[in-house]
């Protein structure tokens, strides 16, 4: 079961295998059920990770 977290003033769900946090339930949801049953992470799941996403230096 995702983890509902806040971070930024954003609410982020949190795949409780691996830790990674997304902007959408379902998503999150994805990546849990597969770092489950393939103790692993998928990378295309991955890459709507928030930690995976660019930051933008101004």
């Amino acid at each position: 079961m995702v983890e509902i977290t806040q971070e930024n003033n954003k609410e982020l769900y949190q795949c409780e295998e691996c830790g990674f946090h997304y902007q959408d339930k379902t998503t999150a949801e994805k990546c849990e059920a597969w770092c489950k049953e393939h103790k692993s992470c998928n990378i295309e799941i991955t890459s709507h990770a928030e930690e995976n996403k660019q930051k933008v230096n101004n």
